[in-house]
């Protein structure tokens, strides 16, 4: 079985199944939090993996703040997934970051305001240290793939936002200040919830736009982003997105099969010493 999950992003719906590998089947089991996203299961050079597309299938269907992360998450643990690769398109906070350059976060400030945030509501559980937020084996992998781009720019701090509305221009100045280089709305909860469930998790982030007021744009009517994605740098992210799928499986092929040294496979150790769960990670959230 997969011991790998990708999970797409913006654009994800527009890349054929074929560029994946050799689909094996699909995966929807019930979980207590509703019903998740598809996972596919493909295969290509011998390995196994799953991919799951967060916002649809066919077309941008569901916006980040209503993605059912519970699910999604819960769904790849029953499949038995222990590491998740998973990619955002934010906005960029600095002029000197631009649209079709390529960041892995390293960090994430939490702006969002509604999203269910745990597995364990109402339960004594969840205290979890959060360094490093992004499994530091992933993102080492991830690294020595992307950084032979020019368009790798390294690590940076991703804040996310509830959206889906996109940030006013006051909001945009605090989140520079604070030390913010991209903003998005989509690895929160996701990143925390898979810690939960001791799966690695890391990601990688293509620049979309620039961020209300990074640069002074006039309003565009129709288009995406309505003008902060300047008509000059449309092909060059096109051009990244592109990259995307070739980059992600040589990091699943990568780190397929090999042996989990990171804290994020213990993250509920300190609970199963204490005898308060057992092994059974169902029981963490039926309890």
């Amino acid at each position: 079985m997969p011991r790998v999950l990708v999970i797409g992003g913006s654009e994800a719906y527009n890349f054929p199944g074929e560029i994946w590998g050799k689909e094996l089947g699909l995966f929807i089991p019930k979980t207590p939090f509703g019903e998740p996203s598809p996972i596919r299961i493909y295969e290509k050079e011998g390995i196994q993996y799953a991919y799951l597309s967060r916002h649809g299938e066919d077309y941008y269907s569901l916006s980040a703040p209503f993605v059912n992360y519970r699910a999604n998450i819960y769904a790849a643990k029953e499949l038995g997934v222990e590491r998740i690769i998973a990619w955002s398109g934010p906005g960029s906070l600095s002029g000197d970051i631009h649209p079709g350059d390529m960041m892995i976060p390293q960090d994430i400030i939490d702006f969002t305001k509604q999203r269910p945030l745990t597995f364990f509501e109402k339960k004594g559980l969840g205290f979890l240290r959060q360094s490093s937020v992004f499994c530091p084996e992933i993102m080492t992998a991830m690294e020595a793939v992307f950084s032979g781009y020019e368009e790798y720019r390294g690590k940076g701090i991703y804040i996310c936002t509830e959206g889906p509305r996109l940030e006013t221009p006051s909001e945009i100045r605090f989140f520079r200040m604070i030390g913010g280089d991209m903003v998005g709305m989509t690895l929160v909860p996701e990143v925390f919830l898979a810690k939960e469930l001791e799966i690695c998790y890391s990601a990688i982030c293509y620049i979309s736009n620039y961020a209300e007021g990074v640069k002074e744009f006039p309003y565009k009517k129709g288009v995406l982003f309505e003008g902060t994605l300047p008509e000059e740098y449309v092909e060059r992210v096109k051009r990244t997105i592109s990259l995307l799928p070739s980059l992600i499986w040589q990091t699943v092929r990568d780190i397929n099969g090999s042996e989990r040294n990171c804290p994020c496979k213990d993250a509920m150790l300190r609970y199963r010493i204490k005898g308060v769960i057992s092994d059974n990670w169902r029981d963490w959230i039926n309890r």
